[in-house]
């Protein structure tokens, strides 16, 4: 008997999980699209064409050696000596969350961070942002080399 009631309990168990997991699903179905998307990146009308481009900075930690590449916005360089690519995306020089918007407060350089993509041997290893004044916030990492950001270029 005590067999039995177990198996009941382990099945009544089961059954109960399957049915939230199904109930999670359908409510992310029914959520709104933007929702599901995750953060919106809108770029204001203050900065858009104002910015041509990012210094970013790849120091190698074992021959603790730096190179600084300039990369256009929506472009990709490769890294010299390196079998990285860098791909930027938008640059927003006073980057600024407001729930799931991503955009600037500014067109002044007070919080610059950049959109990028980092691919190794053609393999996507980093996607995020790089921020200027705050490195260590959601940072590249790599057993060989440090990305980060040290400033927007100005369009002249």
């Amino acid at each position: 008997m005590g067999k039995r009631l177990l198996s009941v309990i382990v099945c009544l168990f089961l059954l109960a999980s399957v049915s939230a997991c199904k109930k999670k699903e359908q409510a992310k179905k029914g959520m709104p699209e933007d929702l599901k998307a995750g953060p919106q990146i809108v770029v204001p009308d203050a900065v858009k064409g104002k910015w041509d481009g990012v210094r970013i900075t790849v120091r190698d930690k074992s021959a603790n050696k730096s190179e600084e590449i300039t990369i256009k916005l929506n472009g990709e360089n490769a890294v010299p000596k390196t079998n990285l690519k860098i791909k930027v995306g938008e640059f927003l020089p006073d980057y600024k969350m407001e729930g799931l918007t991503i955009t600037s407060a500014s067109n002044d350089p007070n919080n610059p961070a950049v959109q990028v993509t980092v691919h190794e041997d053609e393999k996507e290893i980093f996607m995020g942002w790089l921020y200027s004044k705050f490195p260590e916030v959601q940072p590249f990492k790599h057993d060989k080399y440090a990305i980060t950001l040290k400033e927007g270029i100005k369009k002249h």
